[in-house]
């Protein structure tokens, strides 16, 4: 997380708090996460190098960032078109070239790109979206803030056709649209 300046993901206005342990706005009722929350979200996904992450929310474009630091190929689905514009300028910035962004819904995912190693949800939908868990590879894991009001982190690992679900930390995610 070191190598990658949360500063370049933050909105002007708020850049002076760069360092804070907390979720900062960026625009469209969205927040860039709190530092440890993206740091456990993605210990929690293991990554490794090549492995082919789909990200659903975009935002800022920092978690993207991380886990391209990491050595993913990473496939990140944004609702909102300005987010999604103003993330690929700072990953290019910062020359991230391993991303692929693409304005859409989430709930869908990226099927005609899955099966995916690992999909990370930075919303919260109500429950895991059926959709994703379909696009995980065998082997493949999941990580999302799941609930409504208040959620928990929940992991999900396939194994064949098989779904283990583990609850992690209570959290507080703006909800996925």
């Amino acid at each position: 997380m070191a190598a990658v300046p949360r500063r370049t993901f933050i909105p002007p206005e708020h850049q002076h708090e760069e360092f804070a342990d907390n979720p900062l706005p960026i625009g469209h009722g969205q927040t860039i996460s709190q530092p440890l929350i993206v740091a456990w979200m993605t210990q929690e996904l293991d990554v490794h190098p090549g492995a082919k992450v789909l990200e659903i929310g975009t935002g800022s474009g920092y978690q993207t960032a991380i886990l391209a630091e990491l050595g993913a190929n990473v496939y990140s689905i944004e609702i909102e078109p300005d987010l999604s514009t103003r993330a690929r300028r700072a990953l290019d910035e910062l020359g991230y070239e391993r991303v692929r962004l693409r304005v859409g819904n989430g709930y869908d995912g990226w099927p005609d790109e899955a099966p995916f190693d690992r999909i990370v949800l930075t919303a919260a939908p109500p429950d895991v979206p059926e959709a994703l868990t379909d696009q995980l590879a065998d082997g493949g894991r999941l990580v999302a803030p799941v609930g409504t009001d208040w959620q928990v982190l929940v992991r999900i690992d396939r194994s064949g056709s098989r779904l283990a679900r583990h609850e992690s930390w209570p959290v507080r995610f703006v909800p996925m649209r």
